[in-house]
This record gives structure tokens, sequence and C-alpha cells, in this order.
């Protein structure tokens, strides 16, 4: 769920306060245990926020779309506890303390917006430790749900490849599932894209017990 935060907020009219980066594809914005200064905005592409086990690997915490923000826990000045991947080329802004400070003056009111957006980003923390118990199945039907509803439809502008980095499974898992539920009429497979044609089946109980039976 996109946040109060980002969603009343018009960032074109701040963007001039932040500093503008071009991010590539597979490239770390910033990394887990570094130090950071400020808050990332997404104005372009998307991101997905993964942390590192200690077992060393990379679990999902949050997929980013445009027009959201993260990066947030260096604001108090302590190191990143997440690693921020751009998955498809991006454009992002980059805004220090400094800089928020000066926004904070031209606007008062983001102050308790931005309380908001930070108990967002723990609920959605908190769910993604939850992801882990799910099946891959209904960690894609998760994922995707997610995105749309934060473009606010039902295309999924992800490849394959890109739905697998996200979610952390191998591209064979993916496309077995992705298979089966274009055969049940769930989604619709785009040259680099996929549209949700039947979202609630997504949210359906047995979900994972059909889409197993296909596989």
């Amino acid at each position: 769920m996109v946040s109060p935060f980002e969603t009343d907020l018009k960032w074109e009219t701040l963007l001039e306060y932040g500093t503008r980066q071009f991010v590539k594809g597979k490239t770390a914005i910033y990394k887990q245990k570094t130090m950071g200064e400020g808050f990332y905005y997404l104005h372009k592409g998307l991101v997905k926020i993964v942390t590192s086990t200690f077992k060393g690997k990379d679990r999902l915490v949050n997929i980013v779309v445009p027009g959201q923000i993260m990066g947030l826990q260096t604001m108090d000045q302590q190191p990143h506890f997440t690693t921020a991947i751009a998955v498809k080329n991006a454009v992002v802004y980059h805004f220090s303390c400094l800089q928020f400070l000066e926004m904070l003056k031209a606007r008062p009111e983001l102050l308790s917006l931005f309380t908001q957006t930070i108990n967002q980003k723990m609920r959605i923390l908190l769910t993604a430790i939850n992801m882990k118990a799910l099946t891959s199945e209904e960690q894609i039907a998760r994922l995707l749900l997610n995105i749309c509803e934060d473009f606010k439809n039902h295309e999924v502008p992800l490849t394959q490849q890109e739905l697998a980095e996200c979610a952390g499974l191998t591209r064979i898992t993916v496309y077995k599932i992705l298979k089966a539920w274009k055969e049940q009429g769930i989604i619709e497979i785009r040259n680099r894209s996929f549209i949700v044609k039947r979202p609630d089946m997504l949210k359906h109980s047995q979900l994972t017990a059909q889409t197993a039976r296909t596989v």
C-alpha cells in the first residue's frame, strides 16, 4: 500500500530540493550496513528492497514503484538495514537531511506525513518477514497483487526474469507458475509485462492447490 506521504504530496514541486541520479538495472542504490544520509524518491523504474540473512541469502522486503520513497532509516544517522537494487534502469532523487529541513520550511505538513510513511514501512517489513512462510505460488501472487495496488492498475511492468529476481525464485519456477495461471485465465502474459485478469483468484484460498496440480 502506498502511504499518505507518497500519494498526497506533489513531488514534482519538491524535486528541486533533491539530487537527481540515474541508476542502471541490477545496480545497488544503497547497501545494507553502509551509512547513508537522507532518503531516496523513485521517479522512474522499479526497485526491490532486500535484506541479507545470517546465511548470506537475500530476502525480499518490498518492491518500490515510481512515486514512493526508500532508505528512510538513515534519517536518524543509522546504517541501512536493507539493500535497494534497481530491477530495471531507474531515476531516483536523493534528499539529504539538510535538504529535507529546507523542504520542511516550505511545507511544514511534511513532518506528520513523513512519520506516517515510516510507520507504513515498518508494516511492510513485518509482512515481508511472514512472506517466507508462504509457498512459491503464494509469494508470487502476493507480489503481483502488491504491485498492482501500488500502480493502481492490473498491469505489472515486469518480465519473467525480473519477477524471478524480485521474488528470489528461479526463473523456471516462476515460468511454471505463470504458465499454469495463464492456462487458468488468471493472467495474460505480454512481451514485457503481465496483465492480472483475475485478481480474485490470486487471493483465493485454493490457489496453491490448483497451481500445484497444474505444475
